[in-house]
Protein backbone atom coordinates (compact mmCIF):
# COMPACT_ATOMS: atom_id res chain seq x y z
CA UNK A 1 0.00 0.00 0.00
CA UNK A 2 0.93 3.66 -0.64
CA UNK A 3 2.16 5.67 2.46
CA UNK A 4 1.86 9.03 0.48
CA UNK A 5 -1.14 11.27 1.40
CA UNK A 6 -3.74 11.80 -1.15
CA UNK A 7 -2.91 14.08 -3.92
CA UNK A 8 -5.75 17.34 -2.76
CA UNK A 9 -4.60 16.67 0.99
CA UNK A 10 -1.00 16.58 0.39
CA UNK A 11 -1.49 20.49 -0.77
CA UNK A 12 -4.19 21.75 1.31
CA UNK A 13 -2.62 20.61 4.62
CA UNK A 14 0.13 22.51 4.85
CA UNK A 15 -1.77 25.29 3.58
CA UNK A 16 -4.64 25.01 6.50
CA UNK A 17 -1.19 24.51 9.05
CA UNK A 18 0.18 28.31 7.64
CA UNK A 19 -3.74 29.76 8.49
CA UNK A 20 -3.78 28.05 11.90
CA UNK A 21 0.00 29.02 12.88
CA UNK A 22 -0.60 32.39 11.48
CA UNK A 23 -3.72 32.85 13.46
CA UNK A 24 -2.60 32.09 16.56
CA UNK A 25 0.60 34.88 15.92
CA UNK A 26 -1.57 37.54 15.00
CA UNK A 27 -3.52 36.65 17.85
CA UNK A 28 -0.60 37.45 20.37
CA UNK A 29 0.88 40.50 18.27
CA UNK A 30 0.50 43.85 19.57
CA UNK A 31 -2.01 46.13 18.07
CA UNK A 32 -0.66 48.48 15.26
CA UNK A 33 0.89 51.57 16.63
CA UNK A 34 -0.72 54.80 16.05
CA UNK A 35 2.56 56.82 17.48
CA UNK A 36 5.55 56.28 15.57
CA UNK A 37 8.95 58.08 16.94
CA UNK A 38 11.55 60.28 14.71
CA UNK A 39 14.78 59.47 16.35
CA UNK A 40 18.70 60.07 15.28
CA UNK A 41 20.70 56.92 15.56
CA UNK A 42 24.62 57.10 14.28
CA UNK A 43 23.78 60.35 12.47
CA UNK A 44 20.64 58.63 10.68
CA UNK A 45 17.05 59.40 11.00
CA UNK A 46 15.05 56.28 11.60
CA UNK A 47 11.35 55.90 12.57
CA UNK A 48 10.15 52.92 14.72
CA UNK A 49 7.26 52.08 17.30
CA UNK A 50 9.72 52.36 20.15
CA UNK A 51 11.28 55.70 21.73
CA UNK A 52 14.33 56.32 21.60
CA UNK A 53 16.42 59.03 23.49
CA UNK A 54 15.29 62.52 22.03
CA UNK A 55 12.73 61.07 19.68
CA UNK A 56 10.22 63.25 18.39
CA UNK A 57 7.03 61.95 18.65
CA UNK A 58 4.56 61.66 15.73
CA UNK A 59 0.76 60.48 15.78
CA UNK A 60 -0.12 58.41 12.14
CA UNK A 61 -3.50 57.45 11.59
CA UNK A 62 -3.47 54.48 9.12
CA UNK A 63 -5.62 54.63 5.66
CA UNK A 64 -8.91 52.90 5.57
CA UNK A 65 -9.16 50.82 2.37
CA UNK A 66 -8.42 51.93 -1.39
CA UNK A 67 -10.72 53.84 -3.39
CA UNK A 68 -8.20 55.96 -5.48
CA UNK A 69 -7.44 53.19 -7.64
CA UNK A 70 -10.71 51.54 -8.87
CA UNK A 71 -12.80 54.34 -7.22
CA UNK A 72 -14.94 51.82 -5.76
CA UNK A 73 -14.05 51.76 -1.80
CA UNK A 74 -12.59 48.75 -0.49
CA UNK A 75 -13.16 48.32 2.87
CA UNK A 76 -11.37 45.64 4.98
CA UNK A 77 -12.39 43.65 8.11
CA UNK A 78 -9.80 45.03 9.99
CA UNK A 79 -11.23 48.70 9.01
CA UNK A 80 -14.74 47.44 9.71
CA UNK A 81 -14.09 46.47 12.79
CA UNK A 82 -12.58 49.90 13.71
CA UNK A 83 -15.67 51.57 12.28
CA UNK A 84 -17.96 49.70 14.26
CA UNK A 85 -16.00 50.03 17.47
CA UNK A 86 -16.12 54.08 16.78
CA UNK A 87 -20.06 53.57 16.19
CA UNK A 88 -20.33 51.75 19.42
CA UNK A 89 -17.88 54.12 21.09
CA UNK A 90 -20.11 57.51 19.92
CA UNK A 91 -23.35 55.60 21.14
CA UNK A 92 -21.90 55.12 24.10
CA UNK A 93 -20.53 58.35 25.05
CA UNK A 94 -22.98 60.19 27.13
CA UNK A 95 -23.11 56.78 29.52
CA UNK A 96 -18.66 56.72 29.42
CA UNK A 97 -17.79 59.88 28.78
CA UNK A 98 -15.06 58.48 26.88
CA UNK A 99 -14.39 58.71 22.84
CA UNK A 100 -13.35 55.87 20.57
CA UNK A 101 -9.73 56.24 21.50
CA UNK A 102 -10.29 56.69 25.14
CA UNK A 103 -12.58 53.64 25.20
CA UNK A 104 -9.79 51.50 23.10
CA UNK A 105 -7.37 52.39 25.61
CA UNK A 106 -9.67 51.29 28.56
CA UNK A 107 -10.57 48.41 27.23
CA UNK A 108 -6.96 47.44 26.82
CA UNK A 109 -5.75 48.27 30.09
CA UNK A 110 -8.73 46.12 31.77
CA UNK A 111 -6.39 43.21 30.36
CA UNK A 112 -3.79 44.42 32.63
CA UNK A 113 -3.03 43.30 36.30
CA UNK A 114 -4.19 45.80 39.35
CA UNK A 115 -0.72 46.87 39.87
CA UNK A 116 -0.22 47.49 35.97
CA UNK A 117 -3.03 49.73 35.49
CA UNK A 118 -2.20 51.88 38.60
CA UNK A 119 1.28 52.34 36.78
CA UNK A 120 -0.58 52.91 33.51
CA UNK A 121 -2.55 56.07 34.87
CA UNK A 122 0.79 57.49 36.65
CA UNK A 123 2.29 57.34 33.46
CA UNK A 124 -0.17 59.06 31.50
CA UNK A 125 0.61 62.09 34.27
CA UNK A 126 4.19 62.10 34.12
CA UNK A 127 5.13 61.42 30.20
CA UNK A 128 3.19 64.66 29.29
CA UNK A 129 4.77 66.75 31.86
CA UNK A 130 8.01 65.70 30.94
CA UNK A 131 7.24 66.07 26.94
CA UNK A 132 6.52 69.67 27.73
CA UNK A 133 9.39 70.47 29.92
CA UNK A 134 11.37 68.66 26.73
CA UNK A 135 10.07 70.89 24.57
CA UNK A 136 10.19 74.25 27.13
CA UNK A 137 14.50 72.99 27.72
CA UNK A 138 14.70 72.41 24.09
CA UNK A 139 13.53 75.58 22.92
CA UNK A 140 15.57 77.61 25.22
CA UNK A 141 18.59 75.72 24.73
CA UNK A 142 17.74 76.66 21.06
CA UNK A 143 17.28 80.51 21.79
CA UNK A 144 20.44 80.62 23.88
CA UNK A 145 22.24 78.97 21.36
CA UNK A 146 21.22 81.73 18.51
CA UNK A 147 22.39 84.32 20.99
CA UNK A 148 25.97 82.86 21.77
CA UNK A 149 26.15 82.28 17.77
CA UNK A 150 25.11 85.72 17.02
CA UNK A 151 27.59 87.37 19.83
CA UNK A 152 29.95 84.96 18.09
CA UNK A 153 29.42 86.35 14.62
CA UNK A 154 29.20 90.05 16.08
CA UNK A 155 32.38 89.30 17.75
CA UNK A 156 34.24 88.09 13.97
CA UNK A 157 35.37 85.18 16.37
Amino acid sequence: MNNRCPFSLRFVLPGLLALIAGQAIAQKLPPPAKTVFKCEVGGRIIYTDSPCPGAEKIEVEPTRGVDGISGKKRVGRDVQREQHRELMADALKPLTGLNAKQLEVRQRRQQLDFEAQQECMRLDRQIPALELEERTAKASAQAELFALRKRFRGLGC
